[in-house]
């Protein structure tokens, strides 16, 4: 290779994307590790840099084209000391003229002075600050000033971050196309209000609030009881939407969104508390190309008296007639006892009813103790169903996989918590040899010797691994939220 010319060299430099295959190539010679540099335009590091100035200038130097930076501590063990500060961000922006996006988790010795730093990378597009706690509102004003092109800003666990003038800065000269703000004390559903016509650019918003979420924050200043009320926002280009973990009002705080939106492709509802199903009724008829919904719900005293989930049925007609391109769909029931199965509020039927409606290629559902194996018949007449994922799904038995197989284009199947699916099952599934991927977690009646034949690649664990489902979730008594959402539903 030495013999070909070095324009050729980095060609085939360029269509290499793995960083291990990178790293192997920059050392067979001084040359390809020369030309590997000045191609490499990410770099993604985390424990085990050393943040001393020589190092980072040394790493820096070595690769002068890098566009997009990610330094991750998380799971370092190592003491604050000897993290990344604010001279290696003034070291990064000093050598990285062409840094377009940079991501800084678990950085605990930055503050607003490395974020003036930054504020000199005149191309940066994109910062992502996950665990910053001693960056305030005058770190990010700074780079909203100085980064003139800063078009996606992500503020995790930024406690310090209030909603300060860098908010109204972003209103007045921004143009933020992506705004995600989770567990950010200083931060409430009001204060974002203050984005006003900026919400207009914006195609990407998160706003997620963990801890004791169900208990009521901040109120909105502006709010007057009796009034007629509404906010004049435009957000006609949002495409993609999570709210989690917060409580809705009639027409108050962000909920706003969820009577103005009509682009929506990506649509995330995670146990927001205070929804109402004529307001999603109305949403759902006016997103004709919603692709992607998550519906997480815990029951709660709705309006009409009863203790159930907010969305019923009706929600789920709304989806079929309304969203043709619907393709992936989560539903999560929290808290809901399968003694009262009237606390869910779709029933079997309904859900059955959607994905027969829709093209739906993937869906999970999670506690749903009112589909039964009849459900799975249903699903198995599913023309696109490729993906499926039941966790918790205690009513499911082996008679439920010998149906669902016959789904025609079924090729992933994930079972977790599923007690009552045996190793009688897994061998419908063996018989079959259709399935590419299985993942069995925590199903105890499921051996790893009956899984293992059950598709071409197989994840087996008999002990309960993380689940993003129950992401945000508190370790609270199902008692506790009964008592808590009893009081919240009594007060609307």
């Amino acid at each position: 290779m030495e013999g070909l010319p070095e324009p050729l060299l980095g060609e085939i430099v360029k269509r290499i994307t793995k960083t291990s295959d990178l790293n192997s190539l920059s050392l067979v010679s001084k040359q390809l590790s020369t030309i590997e540099a000045e191609h490499r335009v990410a770099i993604r590091v985390g424990c085990g840099l050393n943040p001393s100035t020589e190092a980072l200038v040394s790493l820096f130097s070595r690769f002068p084209n890098l566009a997009k930076v990610e330094i991750n501590y998380s799971g370092s063990k190592s003491s604050n000391v000897d993290q990344l500060n604010n001279q290696g961000l003034l070291v990064l922006s000093s050598h990285c003229s062409l840094l377009s996006d940079l991501a800084l988790s678990f950085c605990s010795n930055i503050d607003d002075t490395g974020l003036g730093y930054l504020a000199e990378c005149k191309k940066l597009r994109s910062l992502r600050l996950n665990h910053a706690p001693a960056v305030t509102s005058t770190g990010i004003l700074r780079v909203a000033v100085g980064c003139r092109y800063l078009s996606v800003l992500h503020l995790v666990d930024c406690t310090a971050v209030d909603s300060g003038e860098w908010l109204e800065y972003l209103r007045r000269y921004g143009s933020l196309g992506e705004l995600v703000v989770k567990d950010c004390d200083g931060i409430s559903q009001y204060d974002l209000l203050k984005f006003g016509p900026g919400w207009l650019n914006l195609q990407k918003f998160e706003f997620e609030i963990n801890g004791n979420y169900w208990v009521p924050g901040a109120r909105d200043p502006s709010y007057v009881s009796g009034y007629p009320y509404s906010y004049d926002i435009c957000c006609d280009n949002l495409k993609d939407l999570r709210l989690a973990h917060i409580i809705t009002e009639p027409e108050i705080g962000l909920r706003f969104l969820l009577g103005k939106c009509k682009a929506l492709e990506t649509l995330y509802l995670e146990y927001v508390i205070g929804l109402n199903e004529n307001e999603m009724i109305a949403l759902f008829q006016r997103c004709s190309n919603l692709k992607t919904i998550s519906l997480r719900l815990m029951p709660l005293r709705c309006e009409d008296g009863e203790f159930r989930t907010p969305l019923t049925d009706a929600s789920l007609k709304a989806l079929a007639l309304s969203c043709p391109m619907l393709q992936v769909i989560e539903l999560t029931f929290t808290f809901c006892d399968p003694i009262y199965p009237t606390e869910i509020g779709f029933t079997q039927e309904g859900i059955v009813t959607l994905i027969q409606s829709c093209p739906i290629r993937a869906l999970v559902l999670n506690g749903a103790s009112i589909f039964y194996d009849e459900g799975m018949k249903g699903l198995s007449s599913s023309q696109f169903l490729e993906k499926l994922e039941l966790v918790d799904c205690r009513s499911i038995t082996d008679a439920g996989m010998n149906l669902i197989i016959q789904a025609p284009r079924l090729s992933s199947l994930t079972l977790r918590k599923c007690k009552r699916v045996t190793d009688d099952g897994m061998a419908a599934l063996a018989r079959a040899q259709k399935l590419e991927w299985l993942t069995v977690i925590s199903c105890r009646r499921i051996s790893q010797e009956g899984a293992q034949r059950a598709a071409k690649s197989v994840h087996y664990s008999a002990e309960a691994e993380s689940h993003d489902s129950l992401k945000g979730m508190i370790a609270k008594s199902r008692a506790g939220i009964r008592a808590e959402s009893s009081k919240l539903g009594s007060t609307r």
